[in-house]
């Protein structure tokens, strides 16, 4: 669902109680990796963008936790690490947020700030 909120901390307090460890995790994670990215609200969701180009983003959904890894080159770099999970063409979809490897994500953050490769569309 997408948030009518305008920045990422009102964002946070909509987020339901089951989730936000997990997502607040997730935050502090995208701002301790993505050096000299902007944290912006994209499409109702915290997003993080590089020279004005969306490359991470997250969302709390009715069934998911979504992580947008939107280089493709990182998510397809760490596919064969997410078999148990729903992916799309740039997206990860969490069930429930103990599914969420905290150790896999950090890897493809710090990817996603090494790598200039495509931006999925």
């Amino acid at each position: 669902m997408q948030s009518k909120t305008d920045n990422v901390k009102d964002y946070l307090k909509t987020v339901p109680l089951d989730r936000k460890t997990t997502i607040e995790r997730l935050r502090s994670l995208c701002l301790e990796n993505l050096i000299g990215f902007e944290e912006t609200m994209e499409y109702g969701m915290p997003s993080y963008r590089r020279n004005g180009v969306v490359e991470v983003a997250f969302n709390s959904q009715k069934n998911f936790i979504t992580l947008y890894i939107l280089r493709k080159d990182v998510l397809d770099r760490h596919r064969d690490k997410l078999t148990d999970l729903s992916l799309g063409k740039g997206c990860i979809r969490y069930s429930k947020p103990e599914k969420m490897k905290i150790d896999i994500v950090e890897k493809l953050l710090v990817d996603t700030f090494k790598s200039r490769g495509i931006i999925c569309d």
